[in-house]
């Protein structure tokens, strides 16, 4: 599709191991340009990612090519090669299955309450599965096993402990269990304002089951989508690919030796990488957000506003240095300065650019007050820039009070804050717009022809061998939380009504196909949140619990659904059999639902006073909960007298209609001007990101985008092969080794146990902001 293509690279750039055309790899009898035939060829005939010359890489000349298309990412970055006779449901894969999926549920939610939103890396499990598949491959007696002592006879049981290798279809199951569990549950930020701001405290089986409720009911939307928004090759799902290369890299071509010289590569970068980490996290955290002007100026506010940002809310972070890689590297998330292509990072960035520019604009000139309230916050201000005491507006039964609220005036939100709702509704209408000018006419040609033409793409013909999950699978699960989820929302009083639950599932229903292809063509995963607060809040007025509740099952449906896309799309890329994908997805849901709950209980327990406060600390902070405990109360409880025509924040609402303008011009003049390259332009993720700095730690994105360019350009059209080669697994790399050192970190000495231990205060571990620039919140 047209948003995964980029521009052919120079021709006249010659890659120094290129071979001369009439090279015998050139001469290969299967067309490896016909999907069809390839799927029924054997993977040596195209050969291993590891290889150095294979005729696939090859351009007319002889030359390797950079990775250019949809194509390129299914047939010259992912093996072709399968197993089918290899076990899956072994005791190597459930008890490490289970296993990892705790440990992953309870360190995902750990990082919900840390200052910058991380996920957990899906590449930190998959390392952690395959040390523990090795090691349990070597202790486990089997008939297989190379010593003689542990070798066992050849029954079946035997055969379910240890069947031999720890193989690659055992080790993507462990990973898509784990994974599921670790995805953080937009209930457990119900919950947390519940009990911070509401001192409200839900019965523990009411939340358990809202949480298992929530996190599996996209299961039917996935059903429907997969369709298209995984079986086609234009689905690539960028981020993937060094999960993928790691798989390849640990299971495929063991005894070639440039693939074990690619092991070797990520063990030594993975070991590294966890090494350094402990200093910019911990012993020096200057190293998080280098800024030579603040340490020139100290003093200054408007100093620290543009150009600090090593501290939770404390600026922008302008020509500051990161050397972590927990801020600089993907941080779990599906946007990776080496995985993601260049057209969706420089859109990004573009935005970022805008965003600084409107933040100090509308500070300078006290647009909305901006002057009275923190520059970056997500709290609700009184006009004087005192906190608002929201509890002071409602009814014992959390409704709003008018009389009340005439005692206590409307609230504000920070400049900054606003500008963040501002881009995050604009986009929605972007979004919109973007689909149907480039992707409708493709997603609309798969759904009039799935019953009648076959998808051909190379990796889906290979999945055939398998059986396929029946969509009745898809709808029972999706039935059965649709119940739950329903009889819950009484239970817990939550306020909304049942019509107000259906109306949240059909708006994740008509955006997944319209934000998904996003997410699957160029690894952008949109938010639905404030469209859903927006709607909520003008059908449930007054009421800022229910609008919580209906943007849990309007916005967390339709982002677990994507998710859940991505883990079926990995299944199809590693030959992992759908129907233990889908188990896998079950089981790993309810493991998170269960644990995301009982830590947030601890971390509540132990941390209130700095999940309650507005910048909190380097270790724990409560921003997401704050920013939902705002949205709820200014869309929920004071959406007429906030957001309606005329009132302080009412063009908020109007930025939807304003977006589905944004993509036309650049739609038209690609088609005046096709070789501009103005389709490379992602308009909605431009718009999103005019607020990506309102929040968190932002002195890693200039950092950021020099290493964008670096490896989606440099690399990639100046040195292909290495680019193919390494590139993914350097970034499989670095993320994995830094999400080790945060969890040992965590536990360690960072207060995740019970007790935190800092690092002694010295030159690069100073007591106020680690960039040395002035402190504006104390």
């Amino acid at each position: 599709m047209a948003s995964i293509e980029r521009k052919v690279s120079d021709s006249s750039v010659v890659d120094e191991k290129a071979i001369v055309p009439d090279s015998p790899l050139n001469e290969k009898a299967i067309p490896l340009d016909d999907p069809a035939v390839l799927a029924k060829a054997a993977a040596a005939d195209v050969g291993d990612v590891s290889e150095d010359v294979r005729a696939i890489d090859l351009d007319a000349s002889g030359h390797e090519r950079p990775i250019e298309t949809d194509s390129d990412y299914a047939l010259r970055l992912v093996s072709l090669d399968d197993d089918p006779s290899l076990p899956i449901h072994t005791f190597r894969t459930w008890f490490l299955g289970l296993g990892l999926a705790c440990f992953a549920a309870v360190l995902g939610e750990l990082f919900y309450f840390r200052p910058q939103t991380v996920q957990v890396s899906g590449l930190f499990l998959q390392v952690f599965a395959f040390i523990l598949g090795r090691g349990l491959e070597s202790i486990l007696p089997g008939p297989n096993h190379p010593q003689a002592r542990l070798r066992t006879p050849n029954t079946w049981f035997w055969r379910f402990i240890n069947p031999g290798p720890f193989n690659i279809k055992e080790h993507v199951a462990i990973s898509i269990m784990s994974t599921t569990a670790s995805d953080q549950a937009i209930a457990i930020s119900v919950f947390a304002a519940q009990d911070l701001y509401y001192h409200v405290t839900i019965n523990p089986a009411i939340a358990i089951f809202t949480l298992i409720a929530s996190q599996l009911i996209g299961y039917g939307l996935t059903g429907l989508a997969r369709d298209y928004l995984v079986y086609p090759t234009w689905a690539v799902y960028p981020f993937l690919m060094p999960q993928i290369q790691l798989f390849d890299a640990m299971h495929r071509a063991k005894g070639v030796f440039l693939q074990r010289k690619r092991r070797i590569f990520f063990w030594a970068v993975l070991i590294g990488i966890f090494v350094w980490e402990w200093f910019p996290e911990y012993i020096a955290t200057t190293l998080t957000g280098i800024s030579i002007i603040c340490l020139a100026a100290q003093k200054s506010p408007w100093v620290t506003r543009i150009f600090g940002g090593a501290a939770g809310n404390e600026g922008l972070g302008m020509f500051a240095l990161s050397l972590d890689w927990n801020y600089v590297g993907s941080g779990g998330g599906a946007i990776g300065s080496l995985f993601t292509p260049l057209a969706t990072q420089l859109s990004l960035y573009s935005g970022v650019v805008v965003c600084i520019l409107a933040f100090c604009l509308c500070y300078a000139h006290n647009i909305w007050h901006a002057q009275n309230f923190p520059f970056l916050s997500q709290l609700l201000f009184y006009e004087n820039g005192t906190e608002y005491q929201q509890l002071a507006i409602l009814n014992p039964d959390f409704t709003l009070n008018n009389t009340l609220l005439e005692q206590q005036g409307l609230p504000y939100y920070a400049a900054s804050q606003t500008l963040y709702q501002l881009s995050r509704t604009a986009y929605i209408g972007a979004a919109v717009t973007h689909f149907f000018i480039w992707h409708f006419k493709d997603v609309w040609t798969i759904i009039r022809n799935v019953r009648t033409q076959e998808c051909q793409d190379v990796h889906y013909q290979k999945m055939k061998v398998y059986k396929e999950v029946p969509i009745w699978w898809f709808l029972i699960i999706f039935l059965i939380t649709f119940a739950l989820g329903l009889g819950l929302l009484y239970a817990a009083d939550s306020g909304l009504p049942w019509w107000g639950f259906i109306v949240a599932l059909i708006f994740s229903t008509a955006f997944v196909p319209i934000l998904g292809t996003l997410y699957a063509t160029v690894g952008y995963q949109p938010s639905l949140q404030f469209l859903i607060q927006m709607v909520g809040g003008a059908m449930i007025p007054g009421k800022p619990v229910a609008n919580m509740y209906f943007t849990l099952y309007g916005y967390q449906t339709y982002q677990l659904t994507l998710n859940l896309l991505r883990d079926l799309k990995l299944g199809q890329y590693t030959k992992l059999p759908p129907r233990v994908t889908f188990v896998m997805q079950t089981v790993g849901g309810i493991i998170g639902g269960v644990l995301n709950y009982v830590v947030m209980k601890s971390v509540i327990e132990g941390n209130r006073p700095l999940l309650l406060a507005v910048q909190g600390s380097n270790v724990w902070s409560g921003q997401q909960v704050q920013s939902y405990n705002s949205n709820a109360i200014t869309w929920g409880a004071l959406a007429r007298p906030l957001y309606a025509p005329g009132a302080r924040y009412g063009f908020i609402p109007w930025m939807l209609i304003a977006g589905l303008a944004v993509p036309i011009p650049f739609y038209i003049a690609h088609r005046l001007w096709p070789k501009v390259g103005f389709n490379y332009v992602f308009t909605p993720v431009v718009v999103a990101e005019l607020g990506f700095l309102s929040v968190g730690i932002n002195s890693s994105w200039m950092t950021s985008l020099a290493l964008a360019v670096f490896s989606q350009w440099y690399l990639r059209t100046r040195r292909p092969r290495w680019f193919r080669k390494y590139n993914f697994l350097l970034s499989a790399a670095l993320d994995g080794g830094t999400q080790i050192m945060v969890f040992v970190y965590s536990f360690a000495v960072g207060g995740a146990s019970g007790t935190a231990r800092p690092f002694p205060t010295w030159a690069l571990n100073p007591s106020g902001n680690p960039d040395y620039c002035m402190r504006l919140s104390d």
